[in-house]
């Protein structure tokens, strides 16, 4: 028995009840399958803090719609799930916690303890965007769900790192690092956002020693940094200091001999000349001191405040240290001059933290090596970028990518694997816990504290959610390498370049053939969405309100590869409108439906051949923009033939049928009807799997679901070129109709006869039944081009014509409105009209307004009064045309 449609479409009870069915049902597991291809996408995973924002729901959107298409294509279709476990942002949120409720901190629990209260948290929270996620419809198999700290992933990442150690490729040495005083850790070059920000430009003085009244001046951003100077460089080839090099110069406030050397690093042309060298604070001094050997004395601690080495200025955080150290420069007579100067401030990309450049000892990647088949796969295009100048950014970074820090200063991650020996000093790096010194077989080990950057696991998600590092693992050799990975072009270098060079340097193989990158989700005025803005747009409250496939719809739709897009809300409501559209249309198919299959019939009437044919050439299409990753444009596509070819004018060409005593006629209609709703409904399913499944399921159909039918396929057999064209044409003539009965008020219940001239005599004819159904005819002359009516004729007898590219239709006046009513409404509306421009011109003819209003103001008034003189003089001339 099949099931009703109600009368209202309600998402919030078909969404939940149909996911649970597709869930319980395994319709979203991946099975490896020698007939079928593979087709495989790994999620980024959210943060395990994370919860659904705009961004997430337009990244699982596109995925799913990838997914669900290449499953009904017949592929053997797998998205795998999972979590990151976000080192910084999931550790801070459980300090915060912890801190609130208890008044503790991390360090009074121990590491061990806090742990234990991160995985509670994890369990307690994590799950939630999991939840989230199923909300918007993501077909994900779950069974398959991975998180980064799981045992099998936490294995892949001991194995990478004893494998990049063991090949020198990863070392442990002092550099100049990024580091966030707020988070107390270290970042790497992609973690740190630049911003434009104001600030200053400080030119202080050195003394040169032996040389009374003889200075260096020097400007800095960070004078703060000065107690850590080491020393000052000038170019050697700049004249000006050709004598000072190999001199001294005194470090002012710290009362210290610094030595003047000589470096090509020095740009003659900026500032003075002459740079401060604090190897311990700017990577380029790190540079030079290496180079002439000067002394690195860090200055700054881990939280931003000035340490040991400072001096009176000890304990003071960096800006306050600042101010006071420009005002003690000041009384002492050696602050040259201030000037404003806006600079690129480095942040951390998670608090918004001043990031401070220090000297520390940190774990690294040594990338140049890595970095050469990760350029190669992408400059011969065995991986694409989707849009392609994503690639130049990519190969950019690539070509000129830094040593990758790759230590954390936290407790929540990864532990480096590596313990060093109390007694020799030596390191033990190992996949599994050693219990003594390799080198010297002490039992007097320890592990190192820090952990690794969330992003070192991260890079490995391709390969390591497939069963890797076990080359037999079946899930591995199947679909690895995967095919497309979604993602936003803020995490191309964060994470996009090393999941491609970890792939190259650990299967050999680039992990997936295709990055499709998308933009951000903005707010309506084109803001990013942030807290601090207050803009946010909680998806699940559109879900809510607007049923997830609306929100779906809307966000594809605005939506072309690798662009920003605005999102309306009002977008969502119209999407929620064409859901209701498709929903009504359906109602009304099955309360006139009697088949119960919904197979095509042998005869078919001229509009059933167009709609075929229509939909014959739209599948094709869609497929290729799908194939192309234009999904915006293929939704595009799929709305307008649904709103406007089936909806508006196909079920209206099938009513005479469906409401008629002709039975076969009846049915034939039925067919086609439900033919074209099954196909489309196919079509629009990766977009709207909710409402599509609802739908499908109370119609004649075979199989279990929706979204496990193939996909469809053009067939040469429903191509119908002449029949559309003619179509077209009657569609054509009866728009224009009425669009002339529109412009004279004509209700749809008033009839009129048409006399349609043409040399497309035959199907015209065949087009009666539709005028008189659709273009209120109560009656349809067809006649020859030569033997149609004249111009002259025509207005004689108080006709009115519509001129399309096929046909000359005309219409009797006098049957189309009463004439008197008529012209009393035109003379109506002219004195109306006539009146408003009278005091409009009044107002614009008055030196008072137009010398004292905004110009934007007069400007507007004047199109106003052009508005109306236009208007005015079309219903004068209809005035005309009525009196005549």
């Amino acid at each position: 028995m099949r099931k009703e449609l109600p009368k209202a479409y309600e998402p919030q009870e078909v969404e939940g009840r149909i996911y649970e069915l597709w869930e319980k049902s395994g319709c979203f597991e991946g099975h490896r399958d020698p007939d079928k291809r593979p087709f495989t996408i790994v999620m980024p995973p959210p943060n395990v803090t994370g919860q659904l924002h705009m961004g997430h729901a337009m990244d699982c959107t596109l995925q799913d719609i990838l997914i669900r298409f290449k499953r009904m294509q017949g592929y053997a279709a797998l998205w795998v799930p999972g979590t990151d476990h976000a080192g910084i942002a999931t550790q801070i949120k459980v300090e915060e916690e912890l801190r609130k409720k208890e008044n503790l901190t991390r360090h009074d629990l121990g590491r061990e303890k806090f742990l234990e209260r991160v995985w509670d948290w994890k369990r307690q929270y994590g799950d939630r965007i999991v939840q989230q996620q199923k909300k918007l419809g993501a077909s994900c198999d779950w069974s398959r769900a991975r998180f980064t700290m799981d045992e099998g992933l936490s294995n892949a990442v001991r194995h990478v790192f004893v494998s990049l150690y063991n090949k020198g490729l990863i070392y442990k040495g002092s550099r100049i690092i990024n580091w966030c005083p707020h988070c107390t850790t270290a970042l790497s070059d992609a973690e740190v956002e630049y911003k434009e920000k104001p600030g200053h430009l400080w030119h202080i003085k050195y003394p040169i020693k032996g040389e009374e009244g003889r200075y260096c001046i020097v400007a800095t951003t960070r004078p703060e940094t000065m107690l850590g100077d080491t020393g000052v460089a000038v170019n050697p080839n700049d004249p000006r200091y050709q004598d000072l090099i190999g001199k001294t110069c005194i470090l002012p406030l710290v009362d210290k001999e610094i030595p003047i050397v000589a470096d090509e690093y020095v740009e003659m042309e900026f500032g003075t000349g002459c740079v401060k060298m604090t190897p311990a604070h700017d990577p380029n001094d790190f540079e030079v001191g290496l180079r002439h050997n000067l002394e690195s004395i860090r200055v700054l601690d881990d939280s931003g405040r000035i340490n040991e080495n400072g001096g009176k200025y000890q304990g003071m955080d960096r800006y306050e240290a600042r101010k006071v150290i420009v005002a003690d420069l000041e009384a002492l007579g050696l602050l040259e001059k201030i000037e404003d100067h806006t600079h690129n401030v480095g942040t951390c990309y998670r608090c918004g933290t001043d990031v401070e450049p220090l000297i520390s000892a940190q774990w690294f990647v040594k990338m140049a090596p890595l970095a050469q088949e990760a350029l190669r796969v992408v400059n011969e295009g065995e991986t694409k970028f989707v849009p392609d100048r994503f690639s130049k950014i990519y190969t950019n970074w690539m070509e000129n990518v830094h040593d990758w820090c790759i230590s954390r200063q936290l407790w929540w991650g990864h532990r480096i694997p590596a313990w060093t020996c109390d007694d020799c000093g030596k390191l033990t790096v190992s996949e599994s816990d050693p219990t003594c010194c390799e080198h010297c077989r002490s039992a007097h080990i320890h592990q190192e504290e820090d952990v690794l950057d969330t992003w070192f696991s991260s890079a490995l998600w391709p390969f390591s959610t497939l069963g890797w590092p076990d080359e037999n693992a079946e899930d591995l050799k199947y679909f690895y390498p995967t095919d497309v990975l979604v993602t936003g072009y803020d995490i191309i270098f964060f994470w996009v370049a090393r999941m491609i060079f970890s792939g190259c340097a650990h299967t050999g193989k680039p992990p997936f053939h295709t990055v499709f990158i998308h933009g951000l989700v903005r707010d309506d005025k084109g803001r990013k969405m942030s807290k601090s803005l207050g803009n946010g747009i909680d998806p699940l409250e559109m879900a809510e309100q607007y049923g997830a496939d609306a929100l779906r719809f809307n966000l594809v739709t605005g939506n072309s590869p690798g662009n920003d897009m605005r999102f309306y809300t009002e977008r969502c409501e119209a999407m929620r409108n064409f859901a209701n559209k498709i929903w009504n249309a359906s109602r009304f198919l099955m309360m006139n439906l009697t088949i119960d299959q919904c197979t095509l019939p042998e005869r078919l009437e001229l509009e059933d051949k167009w709609i075929l044919s229509k939909l014959n050439a739209l599948i094709p299409a869609v497929t290729e923009n799908m194939d192309r990753y234009e999904l915006g444009v293929a939704a595009q596509k799929i709305y307008d033939f649904i709103w406007d070819d089936y909806c508006d004018w196909y079920i209206e060409m099938t009513k005479a049928r469906l409401q008629g005593t002709d039975e076969t006629a009846k049915t034939q209609a039925q067919q086609v009807l439900c033919y074209v709703l099954t196909q489309m409904l196919k079509l629009l399913h990766p977009f709207m799997p909710f409402l599509t499944e609802e739908i499908w399921q109370a119609l004649p159909h075979e199989g279990e679901f929706l979204m496990l039918q193939r996909w469809p396929e053009s067939q040469d057999a429903l191509n119908f070129p002449a029949e559309e064209r003619a179509m077209e044409l009657i569609m054509e003539a009866i728009r224009a109709v009425r669009t002339r009965r529109a412009e004279r008020n004509v209700p749809p219940s008033r009839k009129a006869k048409l006399t349609i001239a043409t040399a497309e005599q035959e199907t015209f004819t065949l087009g009666i039944p539709l005028f008189q159904r659709l273009a209120s005819a109560s009656e349809v002359e067809v006649t020859g081009v030569s033997g149609g009516l004249t111009d002259q004729a025509a207005a004689e007898q108080g006709m009115v014509c519509a001129t399309t590219y096929g046909a000359r239709i005309f219409m009797p006046l006098s049957d189309l409105v009463d004439l008197d009513k008529e012209r009393a409404r035109v003379e109506k509306e002219l004195k109306k009209h006539r009146t408003e421009l009278d005091k409009l011109n009044a107002k614009l003819n008055n030196p008072g307004f137009t010398g004292k209003a905004p110009a934007n103001v007069v400007a507007a008034e004047r199109e106003r009064a052009e508005k109306l003189s236009a208007l005015i003089q079309a219903l004068e001339e209809q005035s005309r045309t009525l009196h005549d």
